[in-house]
């Protein structure tokens, strides 16, 4: 479908650039054209040979801008959501968590995803990078849902394998224009020497990017020093793991070198501040990240953990509890963070097609509601997004060229009340 947005305001995220009015074309999936508004002239020059809109949306003045990305998730978690609150992550994860999701079919988290994909919508988010248990049953809820999902290895001494981590890179980046797939595991303090030896060997050979929880809590990191003598981040550079790139997500207890390891390698942070401050795992040194030049992605987390999958909260508290932790209002400013949550997300995640709003960049658009209250006066849109915005505020979420959610609305294809039975079914089946 080809669409016309116009009486817009428009983020694109770029740098240097500031928020115009104008209007936005789309073309299947891809925009064809963002800038100040086009007569009939200006279409036949500025726009595809014998481009045609089949629906004009005015937008009367709110703001167009790159969709969210949810840079670190577990979808399928939504069916554990307040299961095991109010309990350290050690206990959360060996006694409430592993136990029920060793219960959960294929079936079972594919409908549990669907569940995640319309409280994403609900938020502007347009992408997520999903670690997970069961890669091929998420894929196929995304793309039944025309969701996009860069997907992520999940490999661990419990489950899955090298070989089967190496199958579904091949197989699932070849599966959908919608779908990707990155090497990971889920963390080191569940993985064995040999086993991540060996995964390091398979991503060197296709000379991919890894990534994994890290230095999520101080017991972690005390952990690997006490197995190998070294920091998480230490240890995994030492084995090659991240020769060609990839990230952590958490990564909360991190010292000097294990950022100088990241700074060197171009490695991206993920951070999940929702779900570190729920389960009191600690602060990132966000501030730090900024001044090495290391990209920042944010994240929500699994809906089990956090439990709320808002990236609004997460933008706010990312910068508020950097403010806390180095005692300065100044840092980390609000518009650094809304750049983390589209673009630092989007660099973090390997969509780079989808980090900003521009002629060829596919359509994976957000439309803010301003005429909201806590939304005016206009004196700076952008960082009132930040520290005044809320899920309320978003009007449409726009995947590949496609509205999938708008004024409160789902998709006509959705079945809605499905999805949330068939959620409840499985807690049921589970508890």
């Amino acid at each position: 479908m080809n669409i016309k947005f116009i009486s817009a305001r428009i983020l694109t995220m770029k740098k240097g650039e500031e928020i115009y009015e104008g209007s936005l074309y789309t073309c299947d999936d891809r925009i064809v054209y963002t800038g100040p508004a086009l007569d009939e002239e200006g279409e036949k020059k500025n726009l595809p040979a014998g481009y045609k809109a089949d629906k004009v949306i005015d937008c009367g003045g709110n703001l167009l801008m790159p969709g969210f990305k949810n840079a670190h998730a577990h979808s399928g978690m939504s069916v554990l959501r307040s299961m095991a609150d109010d309990m350290p992550l050690s206990d959360w994860l060996n006694k409430q968590i592993f136990p029920r999701e060793a219960k959960l079919t294929p079936d079972m988290i594919a409908d549990a995803t669907k569940l995640s994909i319309l409280e994403y919508l609900t938020s502007g988010m347009t992408a997520c990078f999903d670690m997970y248990l069961a890669p091929e049953a998420e894929a196929k809820a995304y793309r039944e849902m025309g969701y996009r999902a860069v997907l992520c290895g999940n490999l661990n001494n419990f489950s899955s394998s090298v070989d089967y981590t190496e199958e579904m890179y091949e197989k699932l980046n070849a599966y959908d224009p919608l779908i990707s797939y990155e090497i990971g595991f889920h963390a080191e303090y569940t993985c064995s020497d040999e086993l991540m030896r060996s995964l390091s060997d398979m991503a060197n050979r296709h000379e991919a990017p890894v990534y994994t929880h890290l230095a999520e809590t101080k017991s972690e990191v005390q952990g690997c020093i006490d197995r190998y003598g070294m920091t998480p981040a230490k240890y995994l550079d030492s084995i090659g793991m991240w020769n060609n790139g990839g990230g952590g997500y958490h990564c909360v207890h991190m010292s000097e070198e294990d950022i100088d390891i990241f700074a060197k390698r171009g490695l991206h942070v993920v951070t999940n501040p929702g779900s570190n401050t729920k389960l009191a795992s600690g602060i990132a040194p966000i501030n730090e990240y900024i001044e090495r030049g290391i990209n920042v992605g944010i994240g929500t987390d699994g809906p089990a953990s956090n439990n709320c999958l808002d990236m609004f909260r997460e933008m706010f508290l990312t910068t508020g509890l950097a403010k806390l932790r180095e005692e300065d209002a100044a840092v980390v400013d609000g518009f650094d963070v809304l750049y983390m949550a589209t673009v630092g997300s989007a660099l973090s995640m390997r969509l780079d097609e989808a980090d900003v709003l521009d002629r060829g960049k596919l359509a994976d658009i957000i439309m803010i509601d301003l005429n909201k209250p806590e939304m005016r006066p206009f004196n700076n849109i952008a960082k009132n997004i930040v520290y005044s915005g809320s899920k309320a505020d978003v009007k449409m979420t726009m995947v590949s060229g496609r509205i999938l959610y708008m004024d409160g609305k789902f998709d006509d294809s959705y079945d809605v009340e499905g999805i949330y039975a068939r959620a409840q079914e499985i807690v049921d089946k589970i508890r």
